[in-house]
């Protein structure tokens, strides 16, 4: 059996974003860890203990992973979106403005002639979004 699932890097603001998530999807925010709390934590800088080393949010059958990387190592998320296919319009629109909320809209959620919503977001915390609503 073979299981894809993201994971998302954040530069510090790991337990916002699935804080965030888990309003906007529902679901078990199941780890929260931090590097001060991980046998990392003689590795690494003191400053970074409250850091995220691993975070997971189980959505039904579907687990959405996520750390914040080290300062050094943090680079901007590019070349990928996370789709999420939502069947319900309202929820689908209403999910893509939450996403929206101090992010920045990349094409906005309307009708196309695949979907009957269907737009793209970078959010706050920069992950590329793409929230597509059933079929038309």
């Amino acid at each position: 059996m073979l299981k894809i699932y993201p994971h998302l890097c954040f530069d510090g603001q790991c337990e916002q974003a699935f804080t965030k998530y888990q309003k906007l999807f529902g679901g078990d925010i199941v780890t929260m860890m931090r590097y001060g709390e991980s046998p990392m934590a003689t590795k690494v800088d003191a400053q970074q203990h409250n850091k995220i080393i691993h975070a997971s949010l189980l959505i039904g059958e579907v687990e959405l992973a996520g750390a914040d990387m080290l300062t050094a190592d943090y680079l901007k998320p590019q070349g990928f979106f996370v789709i999420i296919n939502i069947q319900d319009f309202n929820q689908a629109k209403a999910t893509f403005s939450g996403l929206a909320e101090k992010g920045e809209v990349k094409m906005a959620f309307a009708e196309t002639f695949w979907s009957k919503g269907f737009g793209v977001v970078i959010d706050r915390f920069n992950i590329p979004w793409e929230i597509n609503c059933g079929e038309a």
